[in-house]
């Protein structure tokens, strides 16, 4: 483990799972690993009580199902050699459910099971669980192998994610980048020169905690462009937030799956807070958890790479994020990742509960 002077985490270390033994049932193979370190929690970094809590951020389970996904490919690849010949695979769409608030003091199990081993299009389910009870370990964090044999509670997330070979395109095409839409804003000063992401953009903590720091947040630096006049006035859908970002530390340059795993993670940050801001939950916001999040990539994996740049201003990717809809307590993000040269190469979308505090009798009478 390499520890950064800041004491973040790189996500390959945020990330790392331990493979646990296999297990084989009529035929059927379910690979299984188990986290390493604790997940990151939104609001922790303020110290504020109301945000007090041990419910991990949703981003860790989602793209680490990812990663369990990923691994259990490559093993079967291995297994299988030569049956695919030479096509290079990379993920290609997931989509998570999570059913269950996930625990930041102990593991998260990870069992991997094929649901359609088609030859350029295989489909594979991920199942996250976690023990009843904490870590043996007192610390909470740096789970030891004993914690895999817990008594596990009920399933928590589940995704099924699929793979595609790279290919040749035989047509292309977008709407123009936010590099172009937005120029003029982007253009206004250096990337580096953004304020970082809020640790937690609620409006109301905004303004009474303001912080300039990026905190513990592992993996990824965040920066947030000010579009307070450009949305002044839109009606919602047509309102935007763009997120610059950029990892920490170099990811492997071969693993193209971390990377579009980092970009996922990086989606997931304060994207339903941003729909409650926006619908003027910031100053009386009650709760926010995600219900569904798909992520659907549109290149070959190895144009999703993140580079690292050499200078302040280098290799700063960038997510659009809008909010099409606002009904029943819930509310949708869609964002648009693009690469640093304004390709559109990965959307997300997700459904969640978002919910400012009711007013006195307010709910008589409604469902």
């Amino acid at each position: 483990m390499t520890l950064r002077p800041d004491g973040r985490l790189t996500f390959q270390e945020a990330m790392s799972l331990a493979p646990l033994p296999s297990r084989a049932e009529n035929g059927q193979i379910t690979r299984r690993y188990m986290s390493r370190r604790s997940a990151w929690v939104t609001g922790a970094d303020l110290k504020i009580p109301q945000l007090a809590g041990a419910n991990a951020f949703g981003g860790h389970v989602y793209s680490q199902a990812g990663m369990a996904a990923a691994a259990a490919f490559a093993e079967m690849q291995a297994a299988n050699k030569g049956v695919r010949g030479d096509k290079k695979f990379g993920l290609h769409t997931m989509h998570g459910f999570f059913s269950e608030p996930g625990r930041t003091d102990r593991p998260f199990i990870y069992e991997v099971e094929t649901v359609a081993a088609n030859a350029s299009f295989p489909n594979l389910l991920v199942t996250a669980r976690q023990p009843l009870q904490p870590s043996t370990n007192p610390a909470r964090d740096n789970y030891p192998p004993a914690d895999a044999d817990l008594p596990l509670g009920p399933v928590c997330f589940n995704a099924l994610i699929s793979f595609r070979p790279s290919g040749i395109s035989q047509y292309s095409a977008s709407e123009p980048p936010p590099q172009t839409r937005f120029a003029s804003i982007l253009n206004s000063r250096p990337a580096s020169s953004w304020e970082p992401t809020p640790l937690t953009d609620i409006a109301g903590i905004v303004a009474t905690v303001p912080t300039r720091t990026f905190g513990t947040f592992p993996g990824l630096d965040l920066r947030k462009v000010d579009l307070e006049f450009w949305n002044e006035g839109k009606p919602l859908h047509e309102r935007r937030e763009l997120i610059l970002y950029r990892a920490i530390a170099p990811l492997p340059a071969a693993d193209a799956n971390a990377h579009i795993l980092a970009h996922a993670y990086e989606a997931d940050r304060n994207g339903l807070l941003m729909v409650g801001n926006h619908a003027g939950f910031g100053f009386d916001f009650a709760r926010a958890a995600s219900l569904s999040y798909s992520f659907v990539v549109h290149v070959n994996a190895a144009d999703a790479t993140m580079q690292q740049g050499d200078g302040e201003d280098d290799e700063w990717w960038i997510q659009e994020a809008s909010f099409p809809r606002v009904e029943a307590g819930r509310g949708i993000v869609m964002s648009k990742i693009w690469s640093p040269r304004g390709v559109h190469v990965a959307t997300e979308y997700q459904d969640g509960i978002i919910q400012r505090a009711w007013k006195p009798g307010e709910r008589e009478g409604k469902l």
